[in-house]
Order: C-alpha cells, then sequence, then structure tokens
C-alpha cells in the first residue's frame, strides 16, 4: 500500500501542471474544470504527504484547496471586478 501512495506524487502533479494550464484559459469551463483539477491534486497532495510525514505540504495543500474553492465560487458565480463599466 505504500508504494501505491508513495507513486501518487506523479499523478499529483500531473493534475498540478494541467490544472494551472487550464486556470488560465480565457473560457470559463476551461477555468472550471482547471479548479477541480486542482482541487483533485489538493487531495493526492494531502495523502502522498500524510505518507511522507510532509507536514507544511499538507498544511499548504489545505490552504490552496480553500482558494481552489473559491476560484470555482468566482467562475459559476462571475465576477465584476476587472469588467469595463459602461461605454
Amino acid at each position: 500500500m505504500e508504494a501505491v501512495i508513495d507513486a501518487m506524487q506523479w499523478p499529483a502533479m500531473v493534475a498540478t501542471l494541467v490544472a494551472a494550464w487550464l486556470v488560465g484559459s480565457q473560457q470559463r469551463w476551461k477555468r472550471s474544470t482547471g479548479f477541480w483539477c486542482f482541487i483533485l491534486s489538493n487531495v493526492l497532495w494531502i495523502v502522498w504527504g500524510w505518507q511522507a510525514q510532509a507536514w507544511a505540504l499538507i498544511v499548504l495543500q489545505f490552504g490552496l484547496f480553500a482558494t481552489n474553492l473559491r476560484g470555482v465560487w468566482k467562475n459559476e458565480h462571475g465576477s465584476t471586478a476587472g469588467k469595463r463599466q459602461g461605454g
């Protein structure tokens, strides 16, 4: 079981890179997919970090998880910040 958890760092890394790519998109559905990929990577990193006793990484992933939930919320409900007002 330890080998399986140790191998989780690779899909976690891939999910993080894919998420970063998608979040940079101008298309809302791609950004949303990116935030969900980040959330998946947060979970994978927490599982891996627990086995590796990487406590700072775990705390970081909980913080990033919260910011990614915020990103999902803002992406789905829109934000007027940065949009032009009027003509």
